[in-house]
């Protein structure tokens, strides 16, 4: 019986481990740049096949890390050798996320070729010649307070967050070696569902119906 019940549980762990190195992982949300669709301190659950085996699309919610100058220094705290020993375990499982904060959480706005502007007569943002209507911003959430003209590389993303007022994204690093954009290399995966907190719960939308009417670049 008790036998039975070790190989049980070791093999629930074990699977679990094939599941967070492979397939999904967990991160939480360490800020308000995806208001009002994601709240700080939410834990989502992460597609890691995006991008190796399933293609980023247009709308989906990607995390992905820092490609070079988005964050500033990281800071470590410090934890007893106890937390520590339980924190690395939890993670090793996907249950724990303790390197969040080193990665950031944005909505996929430009694929490869796309050429995104903002934005036309109406404010509204514009990718490859089409103006596209973000059901997914809050109703006095403007599409973006500066403008901008790119087309994106091959191989990147052009991100931006949903609480466009109060979102570090490749609007603001323009500036930097990568010219904002976000190689796909950096890619961890694309968030599919709001775990916890319970009254948070839902799946994550990439509201293929914004970008329907985008033609192929």
């Amino acid at each position: 019986m008790i036998f039975d019940l070790v190989a049980i549980v070791g093999t629930a762990l074990v699977l679990s481990l094939l599941i967070k190195t492979f397939l999904l992982r967990s991160f939480f949300i360490p800020s308000g740049s995806m208001l009002e669709t994601l709240q700080i301190d939410d834990r989502i659950i992460v597609n890691e096949l995006t991008p190796d085996l399933m293609p980023i699309q247009r709308g989906d919610i990607v995390v992905f890390k820092d490609p070079g100058g988005w964050l500033g220094p990281v800071v470590t705290e410090e934890k007893n050798p106890i937390e520590a020993s339980v924190e690395w375990f939890l993670s090793a499982f996907g249950l724990a996320a303790p390197d969040s904060s080193q990665h950031l959480v944005k909505r996929v706005i430009g694929v490869a070729g796309d050429h995104v502007q903002c934005c036309d007569a109406n404010g509204n943002l514009m990718i490859n010649g089409v103006s596209i209507d973000e059901t997914y911003l809050g109703s006095d959430v403007p599409p973006s307070s500066i403008d901008f003209d790119v087309v994106v590389p091959e191989g990147s993303i052009w991100v931006m967050g949903d609480n466009r007022e109060n979102s570090q994204d490749s609007r603001f690093h323009e500036d930097l070696p990568s010219k904002g954009f976000v190689g796909e290399g950096f890619v961890v995966g694309r968030a599919l569902v709001v775990s916890w907190p319970s009254a948070h719960w839902k799946f994550l939308d990439n509201h293929a119906d914004v970008f329907k009417d985008v033609p192929k670049p």
